[in-house]
């Protein structure tokens, strides 16, 4: 099997898209996979890797630190020379032609859905434009060049259901979590502070304005609590006006996942409160560290936390800060020992290993379980 990903608009920030290409990559290779991936980037270059090789083809930022590859033909004609058996494409914007590449070649093509632009775009946008309708088209139009599409989440798989045609392509692949990396500390010191955490990229549409709204509710009701930022992106200026005087810590980004790691598990609680997170991979990594979490009442990442292993309320301060101490109520070993018991749910192992069911049906043009 000869796999090609290909993923845009991606930034050296945008840390969830980029884990998960990695890690079900990487999986890839090691089932013996030959892998191909193309990614943006700064200049054209090819990198011989132990995971495939790796091509980076010019292309523009777009804003906030992302690149967004423009020149789909170059695409295709890596995409000749490498003569793949399916195609992952990994972005519903300018590499939808992939899609059409392989049909024409008789190539299987998997579409794998990260975002729902039907919340994506206003968040991002900080609005709520009139895209119902030609969102609706889009996702008509891509899904028809495409032989699979995988959706992380329930929520996420509920964008399609005004394309009846893409009933049956869809397939729901939960994400994973590297259970080994991100893990429990073995000691964590005591504090009389509520220790807070929240770990992402500080761009509108991952609502880090709600996180740190929540921290500054309970900071106005005299609770003694500390929130750790861990992130970077467009909106830091605006979240540290907000935060005013409440103690909220902006730490920038961490590129070292061990280092993150060991500030997720040394928090009690994580923020996590996007509502239109199609699936949350800060949520599981904060999981498996043993650290509980607070997300919102809606969205992918609200299928991950269970009664035992977090708490959830509306996306708005007061609802998530009235979770948060709800959750402070509970035996905190308890409560942290169903954090990691959830996350052990989501290996990597059997994320790849869906996928790639998904890609061997795709190649062979037969059905899969969906």
């Amino acid at each position: 099997m000869r796999i090609a990903q290909l993923a845009s608009f991606i930034g050296p920030l945008s840390g969830g898209m980029k884990t998960a290409v990695a890690a079900i990559g990487r999986g890839y290779v090691e089932s013996g996979v030959e892998r191909l991936l193309v990614v943006p980037g700064p200049r054209d270059r090819r990198v011989e890797t132990e995971e495939g090789d790796v091509v980076q083809l010019r292309a523009p930022r777009v804003g906030g630190g992302y690149r967004l590859l423009a020149e789909p033909w170059r695409v295709a004609d890596l995409l000749d020379d490498f003569a793949p058996t399916s195609v992952e494409v990994n972005d519903k914007s300018t590499l939808v032609p992939a899609g059409w590449w392989a049909r024409r070649r008789g190539v299987g093509s998997v579409l794998f859905s990260h975002e729902r632009l039907d919340h994506m775009v206003p968040m991002r946008l900080g609005s709520e434009p009139g895209t119902r309708m030609p969102l609706q088209w889009w996702n008509r139009t891509i899904t028809r060049g495409f032989d699979a599409v995988v959706v992380t989440s329930r929520f996420a798989q509920a964008e399609f259901r005004s394309v009846p045609a893409a009933e049956a392509l869809l397939h729901r692949v939960p994400l994973g979590v590297d259970l080994e990396l991100f893990s429990p500390p073995p000691r964590r010191q005591p504090s009389d502070v509520l220790r807070l955490v929240h770990a992402g990229r500080l761009s509108r549409e991952k609502s880090p304005a709600l996180a740190v709204a929540t921290a500054v509710e309970l900071h106005r009701r005299g609770v003694p609590v500390r929130l750790d930022v861990y992130g970077e992106g467009p909106q830091r200026d605006e979240l540290v006006q907000a935060a005013g005087d409440a103690p909220v810590v902006f730490h920038g980004h961490v590129a070292d996942r061990r280092v993150l790691a060991a500030h997720l598990g040394a928090a009690d609680i994580a923020l996590s409160v996007c509502p239109g997170e199609t699936f949350g991979l800060a949520v599981l990594e904060a999981l498996a560290c043993g650290t509980p979490v607070v997300t919102a009442d809606r969205g992918g990442a609200r299928e991950l936390v269970c009664a035992r292993s977090g708490r959830w309320g509306a996306p708005e301060p007061a609802a998530l800060a009235d979770a948060v101490l709800a959750l402070t109520a509970r035996p905190v070993d308890e409560t942290r020992r169903a954090a990691r018991q959830r996350a052990e749910r989501f290996p990597w192992a059997a994320t790849v290993g869906r996928m790639l069911e998904v890609h061997a049906a795709v190649s062979r043009r037969i059905d899969v379980p969906a």
